[in-house]
């Protein structure tokens, strides 16, 4: 605010910069919006060399149509632009990647740009120089046809938006997105990628999308990706040598491109490219509709491989929304969303890769509640229901399939929580039998069940599977942790935290367990209400904390058997040459054996039990996402591994738990640092205090009087 709390005008050189920093936030974006310009002029090659991820140096060339002087120099100033004439152009929809004929003029502001263009059939080009928005220089030059732009110092003269560019690493992956996204949208154009004066992909323009994922994913990928051509007025015509599916009504005429096999997959979104009538963007609703498509064959947090371009009328879409246009808004999204995921499922169909709602290759686990196991019966095996019957098969029917044996733990066999026999009963065997009392949802109820009775005083109802005496407090399995079943109630928390403990994270809340909700929440009443548990979550909270506690110590490799060779994209491979020694401080010895593949030879102890050498994959990324600067250092890429490393032996939602295992997997969550949060976020603990409840229940309406 100025010093006398006046509103007056600003200045044309700062409303400049204010506007050029709409639109060029990044070297990425210079390199968007002269790619897109070339595009426009008919290219059909276009080369990027960047310098430093863009900081230093950008240079786009191609051959298109060029330009007179006499148009170059009016391309530089504001608001000009060859691709519309008026509102009504703006309104009945844009045909070219650019129209708003701000981003010359912008780049200008905030660089040291120089332009060499010569029309296609002219003797000579012209050559013109901008600095900080000013046109210095215009002098005619010999050059080929078509156009060259050169940035030099970007943000030079805005010191403080330079100052919060990232690393090289980062900067280039998003200007290495962006032009593979261009290329793998126009494979009939030629595009070419350097960085620091090294080739970091090039396709050939030969018009084959296939060939052009090869390119930049490479062969692997490549290999295993699927057509999708699906059209709204076809009817399974064929095309080529594949065939052309239905649409469903919708506002789509087409959806067209490849998406890869549900094994070929990433943890990172960047390989999900959609477009919108040949225009690069941003689609959330896009993206989420690919993903649904796979169902169950694909992982939570991962992404498939997908190059589709989303053919409808262009009044009916808005690239009008943002200034660097990457986002697009349209008119139903909602029906966008259901064509583009029956096309890439009805494309995954055809190729029989999707299977089932079960997991891969396994049948859903059958039903069974909670319930201590008994001496003498096989472990984990579901108790009879008196008629030999497994309890929650069908009357009738074939026992359901067992749950399959699960690799529990990356830290060792002293780490894993499933509880001994002994610590999973009380001895007194009186568990009620399975199927004896109402199940609902899982959840047992009844006398055996840990519900109480209306009658029965609170404080003394039964701990889960178990009928002792409220007044029998001995416990001779007691391990000392903080939760414990039993009539006593004893509570997960009742032990005083020791001074200094827990400065950042509360302790859980006294708890005791009620049941299990779908094979995947555990219930749990306290002294304010009841809590759900994810027990997917809780168990990843765990076993993250204990490995970070392992790392801490420091990283140790373990040397593979026989070294591992792995194909990279071109992202990944630019990556691996930056961050070599960054993946050696956390385990990974690898060496390039070519340009788009490396051998690793070690990696780090803790992942050689669960993951394996394709995790490199995985961390190169690790070095790149997120915008904050903490994400870009050797810490946070190895706790974004920890993190991922914890969810691997975690048990999963939709497996049945004993009492035993309860009791350990809540006693270790209460012994973190914090309980309350996965390591990627996601709660663990979702509390309703009385109040909601009675609300719910609508108990104050009048004349309720406060009987219970």
């Amino acid at each position: 605010m100025s010093e006398d709390g006046s509103i007056r005008e600003l200045d044309g050189k700062t409303v400049e910069r204010i506007a050029a920093g709409e639109v060029v936030e990044r070297p990425a974006s210079v390199v968007k919006e002269l790619v897109e310009n070339s595009l426009d002029a008919d290219a059909n090659r276009i080369a990027v060399s960047v310098e430093s991820g863009g900081k230093d140096g950008i240079r786009v060339s191609d051959d298109g149509i060029g330009m007179t002087e006499g148009e170059v120099r009016k391309a530089v100033e504001e608001h000009t632009t060859s691709k519309i004439r008026d509102i009504a152009d703006l309104e009945a929809g844009v045909a070219t990647l650019g129209f708003r004929g701000e981003a010359l003029h912008a780049i200008g502001a905030v660089s040291r740009l120089t332009i060499e263009t010569r029309p296609r059939g002219a003797a000579q080009g012209t050559k013109l120089r901008v600095e900080g928005g000013e046109v210095t220089t215009v002098e005619p030059t010999g050059c080929p046809e078509g156009t060259t732009i050169e940035i030099e110092d970007l943000f030079y003269n805005v010191p403080a938006r330079r100052k919060y560019l990232k690393q090289d690493g980062t900067e280039f992956a998003h200007v290495n997105t962006v032009v593979t996204s261009y290329a793998l949208a126009e494979p009939d154009v030629a595009v070419s990628l350097e960085h620091d004066g090294r080739e970091t992909f090039a396709t050939t323009g030969d018009g084959n999308l296939r060939s052009a994922v090869m390119a930049v994913y490479g062969r692997e990928v490549a290999q295993g990706m699927v057509d999708v051509a699906a059209d709204a007025d076809a009817a399974g015509d064929a095309v080529g040598d594949g065939e052309t599916d239905s649409l469903p009504d919708g506002p789509l005429d087409a959806v067209e491109g490849l998406v890869s096999h549900p094994e070929t997959n990433r943890a990172s979104r960047e390989y999900v490219a959609t477009y919108v009538n040949g225009r690069y963007v941003r689609s959330s609703t896009v993206r989420d509709a690919v993903v649904s498509a796979y169902g169950n064959q694909l992982a939570p947090d991962r992404y498939p491989f997908a190059v589709l371009d989303l053919s409808l009328p262009a009044d009916t879409v808005d690239v009008n929304v943002h200034p660097r246009k990457m986002e697009v808004r349209f008119a139903d999204a909602e029906g966008v969303a259901e064509q583009v995921e029956a096309a890439v499922e009805e494309a995954l169909l055809r190729e029989g890769l999707l299977r089932s709602s079960a997991p891969r290759g396994r049948s859903a686990p059958d039903q069974t509640e909670i319930s201590p196991e008994r001496a003498g019966d096989p472990a984990g095996e579901p108790e009879g229901d008196g008629d030999g019957t497994a309890a929650g098969a069908d009357s009738g029917g074939e026992p359901p399939a067992q749950p399959p044996t699960r690799e529990r733990s990356p830290i060792g066999p002293d780490d894993v929580r499933d509880a001994d026999p002994a610590d999973e009963s009380d001895g007194a065997g009186t568990a009620g039998t399975a199927g004896s009392a109402s199940d609902v949802d899982g959840i047992p109820t009844g006398s055996d069940g840990g519900v109480e009775s209306a009658d029965r005083p609170a404080g003394s109802g039964t701990g889960i599977g178990t009928d002792r005496p409220a007044s029998d407090t001995s416990d001779p399995h007691d391990r000392g942790g903080r939760f414990r079943p039993g009539t006593e109630q004893a509570r997960l928390g009742d032990d005083a935290p020791a001074t200094g403990e827990r400065e950042t994270f509360d302790r859980l809340p006294a708890m005791r367990v009620l049941g299990q909700y779908r094979e995947t929440y555990l219930v749990a009443e306290t002294d304010d209400g009841l809590v759900l548990i994810d027990q997917h979550a809780a168990d990843e909270r765990v076993n993250y904390e204990r490995l970070r506690e392992r790392f801490a110590d420091g990283a140790t490799s373990q040397a593979l058997a026989d070294p591992v060779e792995l194909s990279l994209t071109a992202r990944e491979a630019e990556l691996f040459e930056e961050y070599t020694d960054a993946l050696a401080r956390l385990g990974f010895r690898a060496e390039r054996v070519t340009d788009r593949s490396v051998e690793v030879r070690t990696v780090p102890e803790l992942v050689a039990q669960t993951a394996g050498p394709e995790l490199i994959r995985e961390v190169l990324s690790a070095f790149v996402t997120g915008e904050a600067a903490a994400a870009e250092t050797v810490d946070a890429a190895a706790d974004g591994l920890l993190a991922d490393l914890a969810c691997y032996p975690s048990i999963t939602g939709n497996t049945s738990l004993t009492e035993g295992s309860v009791v350990s997997l809540l006693d270790a969550l209460d012994d973190c640092e914090n309980p309350w949060a996965c390591p990627h976020g996601r709660p663990v603990v979702i509390a309703f205090d009385h109040g909601e409840i009675e609300d719910r229940f609508e108990r104050d309406y009048p004349g309720h009087g406060g009987r219970e």
